[in-house]
């Protein structure tokens, strides 16, 4: 069993160090290592093109994991409350829109916002004022936000509501028995409890919005996210520039992942 295991590990791990290795290939060939050399590094962080990609990836996944950290708290401080057949059922759409496959999101989300424009934007030019150009909806940065969001939530509730449940309600029953307001309740008890949840599940939606192509592939429409250049520059040849972008994008994502569990194994012991 320990030497099965020692294989999957290899088999999942290594072409990952090979891939953060030949980073520092001196060659132009990412399959060469010619030397060892951070030429790439300063290559890849002088590119604009790299760089205009990383911002737009930034700004997504900054703007989608802060949105879905507060609706992702709220839905799940509110379905704390809820029991009985309704609780069930929207348990069943939270977990089914996490292991749905992302292919099949972006696919529906690619539709829903097509013929949501559809509708709307014949709409929005009928009623604009005459001598003045409207507005179009289209595919970009906001339906892209809007996607990640959408999708990022169903995790942040999952992790906000374990943390919830582990909480002692006798805190809570104890502001109310003080006269506090269901909201000083929420403000001064509930949230700094859970607030190492939250920021965990921020940091971890960050990641995976970040990291994420395949919704992104459908609903950014004239955007560039860092994924979708990485596959773009795969598809003219692999370079060492796409080996240092995949170690910076991994560096990065096992930091974030590194302190929200850290965070969330701080938030369980303080609980008890």
């Amino acid at each position: 069993m320990k030497l099965y295991a020692a294989f999957v590990y290899l088999f999942l791990y290594v072409p990952i160090g090979v891939i953060a290795l030949f980073s520092f290939n001196s060659g132009r060939h990412a399959s060469q290592l010619m030397g060892f050399s951070t030429k790439w590094y300063g290559k890849t962080l002088s590119n604009p093109f790299v760089m205009d990609a990383l911002e737009t990836s930034l700004i997504v996944a900054l703007v989608a994991a802060t949105c879905a950290s507060v609706f992702g708290t709220m839905a799940a401080v509110a379905l704390q409350g809820i029991k009985g057949p309704v609780r069930t059922i929207f348990d069943g759409l939270i977990y089914i829109a996490v292991m749905i496959p992302g292919i099949v999101i972006g696919i529906a989300t690619l539709i829903g916002l097509v013929t949501l424009f559809d509708q709307l934007n014949p709409l929005i030019t009928a009623i604009w004022p005459d001598g003045f150009t409207p507005p179009k909806l289209h595919m970009g940065m906001g339906t892209l936000i809007a996607a990640h969001t959408m999708f990022l939530m169903a995790l942040v509730v999952i992790i906000v509501r374990a943390r919830l449940s582990g909480m002692d309600r006798a805190l809570t029953e104890a502001s109310s028995d003080l006269y506090a307001t269901p909201f000083g309740t929420f403000r001064q008890v509930t949230l700094p409890l859970i607030f190492p949840a939250v920021l965990a599940g921020f940091l971890l939606s960050f990641t995976f919005s970040f990291d994420d192509f395949i919704i992104a592939f459908f609903v950014a429409g004239t955007e560039t996210t860092l994924p979708l250049y990485v596959f773009s520059s795969i598809r003219r040849g692999v370079t060492p520039e796409i080996n240092v972008i995949g170690t910076m994008v991994l560096a990065v994502s096992l930091m974030l992942l590194l302190i929200a569990q850290v965070l969330l194994r701080r938030g369980g012991r303080k609980s008890k």
